[in-house]
């Protein structure tokens, strides 16, 4: 099954082509270096109690493994490392597959990023939101975008909700990924890694599906529990070099202009 995973969870072309498959195009013309969406989601453990505190993640009563994965805008991984603690910080896994040789981590090209939540740093190659600036997409629901940060976040909030959608497909469809058995770690882990690539080849052969089809409304919104946009900046750990988040925050500026003013 693991070969099977390394054969279906591929990275992406980076061709950002707003033709291809998925919702919100004219937003991806905005957002054309936009290659999919990046987030940590957690997926439930078992453990001895000897190892218990490492997999509880914060707030929670349970035990879970922190799960980084990459979509594209169809709801297929691209990319996915599984079984770091439930109380490891996103930003931190996502620093170390870029580093981990191992990970073969797809970086993107240099005119190409990946969109995440406010849990990552702004830097080259990874678009995240305006902080203290509202993000969600039910906090749109009752006033719509008024300043060009708003509308740059309304707009990256609702490019990146696929991966929360997709998210949502794999554990409706797995229930074993909110209870798992008592299998040995490894094999707990590799569950995980077989459950993303049976989403994949599902979504790939094109088959009629439920699932697929009960979260392929662009607009059903969810809320990571796990971090608020307004987190401390300064607790997130960063990589990448002064230019590179210089970079991508003029990038940002220059996309919350056109948003502002219905360039595409």
């Amino acid at each position: 099954m693991m070969f099977f995973a390394q054969d279906v969870i591929v990275p992406t072309s980076f061709n950002p082509n707003p033709n291809i498959p998925g919702h919100n195009r004219r937003l991806r013309r905005v957002f054309k270096g936009a290659v999919g969406a990046l987030d940590g989601t957690l997926i439930h453990v078992v453990f001895p109690a000897k190892k218990q505190d490492l997999y509880r993640s914060r707030g929670k009563g349970d035990f879970y493994q922190n799960v980084l994965a990459i979509c594209d805008f169809n709801m297929i991984f691209t990319f996915v490392v599984a079984g770091w603690e439930g109380v490891a910080h996103d930003s931190r896994i996502l620093s170390e597959a870029i580093t981990d040789p191992q990970s073969s981590f797809p970086f993107p090209p240099l005119d190409k990023y990946y969109l995440c939540d406010a849990a990552y740093a702004h830097t080259r190659g990874f678009v995240a939101p305006y902080r203290n600036v509202r993000y969600w997409l039910g906090d749109f629901r009752q006033r719509r975008a008024l300043t060009n940060k708003e509308k740059f976040n309304h707009g990256h909030a609702k490019l990146r909700n696929v991966i929360e959608r997709a998210f949502g497909v794999l554990k409706t469809r797995f229930p074993i990924l909110k209870r798992m058995a008592p299998f040995p770690f490894v094999t707990q882990r590799n569950i995980a890694m077989a459950c993303f690539a049976l989403h994949n080849f599902i979504r790939r052969e094109g088959m009629s599906d439920e699932y697929f089809a009960r979260y392929d409304e662009p607009n059903v919104s969810f809320r990571n529990n796990n971090v608020g946009v307004d987190d401390d900046e300064d607790g997130i750990p960063t990589h990448g070099i002064t230019a590179d988040r210089e970079y991508m925050t003029q990038l940002r500026d220059q996309i919350a202009y056109q948003l502002m003013h219905n360039i595409d």
